[in-house]
């Protein structure tokens, strides 16, 4: 799921918080000249005129938009923008005193002087200021971005990302010659556009900035050999398209352009496109932002402000920290029965794949034996799953304490630990490193995403969960990867805090009734 930069007065709160402590601190110095020392709060009528200072500073910069380009602008700007905020907020006092039927008695000298101390405290901590949030946006959230472009455009554009500061591309992909190894302004180029997509599916890839030279790249045409926007093919070819060639990962251009096929490709994969020209919708959601100090048409599966996204990591770590205290009580109680039956560690850690491609150990109590993962060939074929994309087994010999005795299948502490999902439980501190969510998809094995197809690389928009939709859809009846990652991708199309909470509350009903895990 792509992040989406904040827009409006929202993208610098930090400086409107930063001009509310120096409206107070104004205030404060304006109450002791005025009336030679004193707490201007502990009067009523004075708290009253701080908490309307207050009020009023916020909706000048909210409604005015007085921090617009503030990294931007010079010291002279700067000071002319400052005197704006100064007199919009005393204008809104103005406004304040003059409809104040309270009787309340408070000098307006206080008023006056907490306006000029405003304007040179707010100004110099700006331009203080300006050099910090500088330097916090460069290391902030730095994407894996590949960059696809005709080499002369791409050295234009990594030139003025550089000069931005926005975004660094790691990989570049020429649309007109085959690099493959060189470097070019620094960044290496990955792949040729022929086996762009292929790149992609395989490694850590959070983003595509597309750089087409004119529209006509990324036209397509229909068997007739008219052409065709994007947004026409889409819309009238694949039903048909998907049929044929979605499920089975292949692709045709249907007299389409290289670039053209690549974008449908990336759009299967469900990569988030930065496309420099305002083009047809190709994707769930599209909006235009800049990337690079370029305007671009952004298409994504679905998007988060950074709000909503800060509202998930809340209840991440919140559930994170709750997680991993009951976790140590688990580990307590099952590590000796687990010892007992199966000597060695008694956390089992494998590496999964996480948002986009990116790899991390997860870790999960052991509930099988020590050779499980080379017992698991031997077994394939009793899989459930029968495209071998996920593995299941309705009684499976590698899970500690399974045996067949005189023809009756035993189960033991193993089968306990899964049936109860308490394997999953050391996942929370995958969830506070950040790795994980509390809900989001099943993390992939790397054999597993191996096998991936285009369209199946979706579940990886967003981090993987330690519960989603289809764990609370009936996971042990499901054995069709297909429908797994149908459940995924419309979690990930309908996602909302809300949505996550309703899973949450359904799983723990899917723990209690012990409808065992995948």
């Amino acid at each position: 799921m792509y992040r989406k930069s904040s827009q409006g007065w929202l993208k610098h709160l930090d400086f409107i918080i930063l001009d509310e402590v120096a409206l107070q601190l104004a205030f404060i110095i304006a109450f002791i000249i005025r009336h030679d020392w004193g707490n201007p709060y502990l009067a009523r009528p004075y708290l009253n005129l701080a908490i309307a200072f207050a009020v009023t500073d916020f909706l000048a910069s909210a409604l005015f938009n007085t921090m617009h380009g503030v990294i931007r602008r010079g010291f002279y700007v700067e000071a002319a923008s400052t005197f704006k905020q100064v007199v919009l907020v005393l204008a809104g006092m103005s406004i304040y005193m003059f409809s104040s039927q309270s009787g309340e008695v408070y000098s307006r000298v206080t008023v006056y002087l907490t306006a000029l101390f405003h304007f040179f405290i707010g100004y110099t901590i700006r331009i203080c200021w300006k050099p910090v949030a500088r330097n916090m946006g460069r290391g902030k959230d730095i994407s894996n971005m590949i960059l696809v472009a005709e080499e002369a455009k791409a050295i234009e554009v990594i030139k003025r990302a550089k000069e931005a500061g926005e975004h660094i591309y790691n990989g570049l992909v020429l649309t007109d010659r085959n690099a493959v190894g060189e470097e070019i302004e620094g960044i290496r180029v990955v792949a040729d556009l022929d086996n762009a997509a292929d790149y992609i599916c395989r490694e850590w890839v959070d983003e595509v900035f597309i750089y087409p030279t004119q529209l006509t790249d990324i036209d397509m045409q229909d068997d007739a050999g008219v052409p065709r926007s994007v947004e026409g093919f889409i819309a009238d070819d694949f039903e048909t398209f998907s049929r044929k060639d979605y499920k089975e990962g292949k692709l045709t251009d249907h007299g389409g352009t290289g670039l053209s096929l690549f974008i449908e490709q990336c759009r299967q994969m469900a990569i988030t496109m930065h496309i420099r020209l305002p083009i047809a919708n190709i994707g769930e959601q599209s909006f235009i932002e800049r990337v690079g100090g370029i305007r671009v048409l952004t298409t994504a599966y679905n998007y988060a402000s950074p709000m909503q996204l800060t509202m998930k990591r809340i209840l991440d770590v919140i559930g994170g920290l709750t997680g991993c205290i009951l976790t140590l009580f688990v580990m307590l109680i099952l590590g000796p029965a687990i010892k007992k039956e199966s000597p060695g560690p008694l956390l089992f850690k494998q590496v999964r794949i996480g948002k986009n491609g990116k790899r991390f150990t997860c870790y999960k109590i052991r509930s099988m034996y020590l050779d499980a993962e080379e017992r698991k060939k031997e077994l394939m074929e009793q899989n459930r799953v029968a495209d071998g994309m996920m593995f299941k087994m309705d009684f499976d010999p590698r899970i500690i304490g399974n045996k067949i005795v005189d023809g009756k299948q035993v189960t033991g502490i193993g089968e306990f630990i899964r049936s109860h999902s308490l394997d999953e439980f050391p996942q929370f501190f995958n969830v506070l490193m950040g790795q994980m969510s509390l809900v989001g998809t099943r993390p992939p094995t790397v054999d597993e995403w191996e096998k991936y197809k285009y369209h199946h690389r979706a579940r990886l928009a967003v981090k993987p969960g330690i519960t989603g939709m289809w764990q609370v859809s009936g996971r042990s009846s499901i054995t069709d990867f297909e429908e797994v990652v149908r459940l995924d991708t419309e979690y990930i199309q309908n996602w909302s805090i809300g949505l996550d909470i309703r899973i949450l509350i359904k799983t723990i009903g899917v723990v209690l009734k012990k409808d065992g895990a995948m």
